[in-house]
């Protein structure tokens, strides 16, 4: 068990790089997968590469010998990281007008000084920046 915690850890941190609906916290899809899933990734996924990927694929092999709880729960949990994942990356693509329109100054490339201005400012923030921001756990 001691092992998993920094599986758990590397998983929520490659994972942070949907454009739908609610998503979860990196770390509560983690949690997730560590409460159902810890001891069946320490017995049968040992070894494994710490990415989502590789991870998920390795449980997905071995399915027919997870425990019913991490059968039910892992599947969630990888496709709640891969709905941030890709909130995330809909944050440029949903702010690209608002950056440049209330930050002037600020490069689009630079989205840790574009999210920080947008964040930190400017009312009038277009509705699908809004709701990308949000969704990408940003706020």
């Amino acid at each position: 068990m001691n092992r998993i915690l920094p599986i758990l850890s590397v998983l929520a941190f490659a994972a942070t790089t949907s454009a739908s609906a609610e998503t979860i916290k990196f770390e509560d899809a983690s949690a997730m997968l560590g409460a159902s899933c810890a001891k069946d990734i320490d017995a049968n996924c040992r070894g494994v590469n710490l990415d989502p990927t590789r991870m998920k694929d390795c449980l997905t092999r071995n399915q027919d010998v997870l425990s019913p709880q991490c059968k039910s729960d892992y599947g969630r949990a990888f496709d709640a990281i891969q709905k941030r994942v890709a909130a995330r990356q809909a944050v440029t693509k949903f702010c690209e007008r608002d950056v440049a329109k209330f930050c002037p100054g600020v490069d689009k490339a630079d989205r840790g000084r574009a999210l920080d201005c947008l964040l930190a400012g400017p009312r009038g923030v277009s509705i699908n920046c809004n709701k990308s921001i949000t969704e990408a756990g940003y706020r």
